[in-house]
């Protein structure tokens, strides 16, 4: 049976990396796996319930306070799983408790780097896919000086 996917669940790249809000079922991480990825990061200062319920998914806990910003280590951290495991072969999924602030954070960093953008147009491109990302200005601008950083 094809289980319904997490709350506020969307591909930035599709088989590749998703975002999503925090995952309260088992049959959340069942979604996950059943879609390919294998990865879940979590940004929220405490981890998901049921995360050891689908010994295929591995969680990675970034812990970041809700509505600040990643430092640059951590969004570096969280590039570094999305990469290792896509060049496995394995999606990753990233989510804070909504899937708005921390987690559109990350996921714009990820366009920065991936696609060449501008903080700006990455953020632009997250709002485009997943409204409400991206809330408060010390989120857009860790995004914006990440652009600065590696360009």
């Amino acid at each position: 049976m094809a289980s319904s996917p997490p709350s506020n669940f969307s591909w930035v790249e599709p088989q590749k990396l998703a975002g999503m809000a925090f995952p309260r079922m088992p049959s959340d991480y069942r979604y996950l796996f059943d879609n390919g990825i294998k990865h879940l990061v979590c940004l929220c200062e405490r981890k998901p319930p049921h995360y050891d319920t689908c010994p295929g998914v591995t969680l990675h806990h970034i812990n970041i306070t809700d509505f600040c910003p990643p430092s640059p280590d951590q969004i570096q951290r969280f590039l570094s799983i999305v990469e290792e495991s896509n060049t496995k072969g394995e999606g990753v999924a990233v989510h804070c408790m909504h899937g708005h602030g921390r987690t559109g954070t990350m996921l714009a960093c990820y366009l920065v780097k991936t696609r060449k953008m501008t903080g700006i147009d990455a953020i632009n491109e997250i709002r485009r896919l997943r409204p409400g990302s991206i809330e408060t200005h010390e989120q857009e601008k860790a995004v914006v000086q990440f652009y600065q950083r590696i360009k």
